[in-house]
């Protein structure tokens, strides 16, 4: 189940393809700490935050806490918005995880939107992406959203896809206001 910040309870699992387990989106647990760590470690060399916002030496349970947290627009640092962080499952395996922001700031809107979400590297091009955003799609909209702000690399073909095929429509494609690579801004509108 999850929880959107206005009490509504949710559950989201979805079938990617006929021949994939059920992905199941939830929220972080005590429990999750190893498998959580080596996808962090995993996806730290592609240049990818799986853990956001870890403290070095931060014991587990409290970063935990700290994540909850945030997803009421509790103890956020600054220039942070409330958001949702959500594991990612088939079956037992954690493949990958979402980040469901509820509003956008400026940096937000400019390059950053409403999700960012990660599949580990041994579980790509299986569908796991498209059913993670799909069903993050779900929850911004029970957030209140009618048009959602995705964004990808320009030159990240297999996340533009991703995105294309959950109804993004491209807006534009924009250098970020630091250094890295500009950015493609898609829309999604969140009827139903």
């Amino acid at each position: 189940m999850i929880c959107t910040s206005r009490g509504k309870r949710l559950e989201r699992s979805v079938r990617p393809r006929h021949d994939q387990p059920v992905l199941t989106l939830r929220p972080l647990t005590d429990a999750d700490e190893p498998a959580a760590r080596a996808a962090h470690a995993e996806l730290v060399q592609d240049g990818f935050e799986f853990l956001l916002d870890e403290h070095d030496g931060e014991p587990w349970p409290d970063y935990v806490v700290r994540r909850n947290l945030h997803a009421h627009g509790i103890g956020l640092p600054e220039g942070f918005v409330p958001e949702t962080f959500l594991l990612a499952f088939a079956e037992r395996e954690l493949v990958g995880r979402v980040s469901i922001r509820h509003t956008l700031n400026d940096f937000l809107l400019q390059v950053g939107g409403h999700i960012g979400y990660g599949v580990r590297p041994a579980f790509r091009r299986r569908g796991y992406a498209t059913a993670i955003l799909r069903q993050a799609l779900v929850v911004v909209r029970d957030l209140g959203v009618d048009k959602a702000l995705v964004t990808c690399d320009d030159d990240n073909v297999a996340s533009a896809r991703t995105i294309e095929r959950c109804g993004g429509v491209l807006h534009n494609v924009v250098e970020p206001p630091a250094s890295g690579p500009a950015k493609r801004r898609y829309w999604i509108g969140l009827s139903g």
